[in-house]
Parts: C-alpha cells; structure tokens; sequence
C-alpha cells in the first residue's frame, strides 16, 4: 500500500467507525486494524487522533465545498443562491450519510465547537476549503445589509436555515422519511421563507 494509500485509509477507516461508534468508541488501535495497517502507522501521518480528526472534518468540509459551488449562481438573487446552497448541502448528507454522521457529531462536539463558532464570527482560518465555505455568511451578511432577510443575529439565521437541513438529512438517514428532489425543494425553500423579511 502507498503512502497516499494508507493516510486515506487511516482517514476512511476513521470515518466509517466514528460514523458508527462515536468519537469515544474508535480508538487509534481499532482504526489501524480497520484500515489495515500497523497501529504507529496513523501517527507517521496525524500527529495524534485530534490532529486525524480535524483533518478528516476539513477533507469532508472541502468535498462539501465543491460540490457547493459547482455552478453556484454568484450572480443569482439571494433567494437562488440560497436555494442552491441549501439543496446541494441536503443532497450531499443524503448521499452520504456516514460523512453526515460524521460531520453532526464533530459539530455537536469539543472538536467542533472553536471550529463552529470561528466560521460563523468570520474567523480567518489558514485552509482554502475554510476560507470558500464562509460562503454561507457571505450570502447571510449580504441578505442583512440589503433587509432581505429578518434582522436577527448571524448565529440564529444559521440555526433557522440549517437546523432543519440537517434534521431533515437525519430523518432520511434513519429512514422516517424519503426525500425526493420535489421535497427537498420544497423543504430549503421552507427554510428561505422562515429567514426572509
């Protein structure tokens, strides 16, 4: 196996336990014998599970962003933009509901809280990926300036726009509900009509 062989299988091997077990419960040692290698061998590329953690949430959030802004229509209305955001974003978690789980618990955990909190204040952050996800604040603090969305603080319109995204994305994932292309429409434009004026 190559060197760029073993670091993604260290980096799916992670994914895929911490998607089942939780953080707590996928150990160094378990995921060096799921992934196939030597249990020294995830500290020859991640300095310790912190360091492979945050790596692995930056390669999801980078995937993410791609796809994001394929075709994003930076020249649309807030509304598009929106809409393009917010059904790409539904799409992606449903498609891949290991990196969804993944990506709700490190939000949901110390791992992710700093790391939340700077994106959402505009932190600067050194990573390109980073820097292109702020697209969402971007969107959210235009729409403010220009009185297109209620006037609420940034934290909240993220609550308003996202928590439904991802408890939606959740309920498919459990299989409560099938989500179809009609019904995510349906289900990001019922976000943007609980955040515009």
């Amino acid at each position: 196996m190559s060197t760029e062989d073993k670091r993604e299988a260290i980096l799916q091997a992670t994914l895929e336990l911490v998607a089942e077990n939780g953080f707590h419960d996928s150990p160094c040692a378990l995921i060096a014998k799921h992934a196939g290698v030597a249990a020294g061998t995830i500290y020859r590329y991640f300095e310790n599970k912190d360091v492979l953690i945050n790596e692995l949430y930056i390669s999801i959030e980078s995937g993410i962003t791609a796809i994001l802004l394929e075709a994003y229509p930076a020249r649309g209305s807030m509304r598009e933009r929106f809409m393009h955001l917010g059904i790409g974003l539904l799409n992606y978690f449903i498609s891949r509901p290991a990196e969804f789980r993944f990506v709700e618990q490190f939000h949901n955990s110390p791992y992710g809280t700093e790391f939340r909190r700077n994106r959402i204040l505009g932190v600067s952050n050194s990573t390109e990926s980073t820097r292109k996800c702020d697209i969402f604040r971007e969107l959210f603090s235009e729409a403010l300036e220009h009185n297109v969305i209620k006037q609420l603080p940034l934290i909240l319109l993220f609550d308003l726009a996202f928590g439904p995204i991802v408890s939606v994305a959740r309920s498919h994932v459990l299989g409560f509900i099938t989500l179809d292309d009609a019904l995510i429409e349906q289900m990001v434009s019922a976000c943007w009509d609980g955040l515009k004026r």
